[in-house]
C-alpha cells in the first residue's frame, strides 16, 4: 500500500507548546503559566450582542469576506487607532488571525520564494510556508538589541528569492515592540529590495509604553503590506475564532478565493459580536491593558530579584526570561520544573533554536497565581542550586 501522507505534512514537527502542555494536562494540580490566552471572561455587551444574534435567528452564511458592517468598522477601528485607511474592499474577515497568515503565504507565494521569518516568534509561520511551498528562512534575533529585527539582521538574509518579510511584533514569546524609527529603516530596505510584508499585530493593543505603530503606516508600505489581526487577544475572545487581514486589493481577492473555498465564511455570531467589541469595547480594552501592565512590571521586578535575568518585554502577555546560568537546556528546566515543582511553563525553544536558554512565561493570570508559581519556582531554584 502506498504512503498515504503527504512528504511536506510529514516533516513538520508538531507544536512545542502543545507538545508540552499535553503532558502538563495528564497532571493534577498545575499551576499553568503557559498558554496564551486571557484570563479574562469576554466582556458582557459583547458575549449579550452574540446571544442576541442567535436569538434574532441571525445563523446564516455571510458573505465570503464577512458582514460589510464588520468590514467597515475594523477599517473605521484601524484609521481611528492606527492611523490606517482602507476601504471595505481591502478587508477579509477570518477564523482567527491564523487562518489569515495561512491564506495570505498561500495567496502570494509560488514554489521556492524564501520568507524571512524572525525568531523567536509564534510557531505558525513556518510550517505555514511550507504549506504554501514556500523556503523558510528563520533569522534569529538577540537579547542584546532588544529582540527587535534590525536592519543589519535582514539585510544579512536577504537573496534574490526573497518575497515576503514576517514581522511578528509585539511579539510572542519575547514581548518586544518595534518602535516607529525602528520600522522605518526596515521599511527602507522593503521597498529597496521590492519585497512585502506579512505583519502579525494580534498583539497591538497590548503595547505598554507609547502607541503601536503599524509598518503600513509608513510612506509607501500599505501597497507592500498584509496586517493581520483580530480579537482573541484584546478583547478576550480567543473561543469565538475571529481574526482579519487587510491589504492591497489584488492580494485580498486572492485570499478571499482561498477562504471562499476551504472555510466558507468566518462564524456568523462570532462577526456580530465583533461589531460590538469594536463600537464599544475601547474601555474593556484599556482595563485588561492595565491589569497585564501591573502583572508585567510584578514579573519581571521579582524575577530579576531572584538573578533570572530577565529582559523587560514592551508588549504582549509574555515575558522571556534568561535560565542559561542552571546548566540545563530549556526544555530540561521546563520539564523538571513541571515535574517537582508542578508549575507549566514553555522552553524557549518552542519559538525556535534561537530560543535556548530561555523560557516563555504567559502573566495573563492573576498576581495571586503568579506569587505562587514564583514561590514554586524559587524553591526549584534553591534545589537545583544546592546539587
Amino acid at each position: 500500500m502506498r504512503n498515504p501522507l503527504s512528504q511536506i505534512v510529514r516533516e513538520i514537527e508538531p507544536s512545542g507548546i502543545r507538545k508540552f502542555f499535553d503532558l502538563a494536562n495528564t497532571m493534577e494540580n498545575v499551576i499553568s503559566l503557559g498558554v496564551g490566552e486571557p484570563d479574562f471572561d469576554t466582556p458582557w455587551h459583547i458575549r449579550e450582542e452574540g446571544i442576541y444574534s442567535l436569538e434574532k435567528g441571525k445563523t446564516f452564511y455571510t458573505s465570503n469576506s464577512g458582514l460589510s458592517e464588520l468590514k467597515r468598522e475594523i477599517a473605521t477601528y484601524l484609521e481611528r487607532r492606527y492611523h490606517l485607511r482602507y476601504d471595505e474592499k481591502q478587508v477579509l474577515v477570518t477564523v482567527g488571525g491564523s487562518e489569515a497568515i495561512d491564506i495570505g503565504l498561500r495567496a502570494m507565494l509560488d514554489p521556492g520564494d524564501e520568507v524571512i521569518i524572525p525568531e523567536p516568534c509564534y510557531v505558525s509561520y513556518l510550517p505555514c510556508v511550507k504549506l504554501a511551498s514556500g523556503v523558510p528562512v528563520r533569522l534569529p534575533l538577540e537579547e542584546k538589541d532588544g529582540f527587535k529585527l534590525t536592519g543589519e539582521k535582514l539585510r544579512s538574509a536577504l537573496t534574490d528569492k526573497t518575497k515576503i518579510v514576517v514581522l511578528p511584533f509585539p511579539n510572542n514569546p519575547t514581548g518586544a515592540v518595534m518602535k516607529k524609527e525602528d520600522l522605518e529603516e526596515i521599511a527602507e530596505i522593503i521597498k529597496e529590495r521590492d519585497l512585502f510584508v506579512l505583519s502579525d499585530e494580534i498583539y497591538s493593543e497590548l503595547t505598554y509604553e507609547g502607541e503601536h505603530v503599524s509598518i503600513a503606516s509608513l510612506p509607501g508600505m500599505e501597497e507592500r503590506t498584509i496586517v493581520i489581526n483580530g480579537f482573541s487577544k484584546s478583547f478576550a475572545m480567543t473561543g469565538w475564532r475571529l481574526g482579519y487581514a487587510v491589504g492591497p486589493v489584488e492580494i485580498i481577492r486572492q485570499m478571499i478565493k482561498i477562504h471562499q473555498y476551504v472555510i466558507m465564511c468566518a462564524p456568523t455570531t462570532s462577526q456580530y459580536a465583533a461589531i460590538e467589541a469594536l463600537k464599544y469595547g475601547d474601555s474593556d480594552v484599556e482595563k485588561m491593558r492595565e491589569s497585564y501592565d501591573e502583572r508585567r512590571r510584578f514579573l519581571v521586578k521579582e524575577l530579576n530579584d531572584m538573578q533570572i535575568p530577565c529582559f523587560e518585554p514592551k508588549g504582549a502577555f509574555y515575558i522571556f526570561p534568561n535560565i542559561s546560568r542552571f546548566g540545563m537546556t530549556s526544555e530540561e528546566f521546563a520539564t523538571r520544573l513541571l515535574n517537582q515543582e508542578r508549575v507549566a511553563v514553555v522552553p524557549g525553544t518552542a519559538f525556535g533554536e534561537c530560543g535556548e536558554g530561555f523560557l516563555r512565561i504567559s502573566y495573563a493570570y492573576s498576581i495571586d497565581n503568579l506569587k505562587k508559581a514564583l514561590e514554586k519556582i524559587q524553591k526549584f531554584m534553591d534545589t537545583i542550586l544546592e546539587t
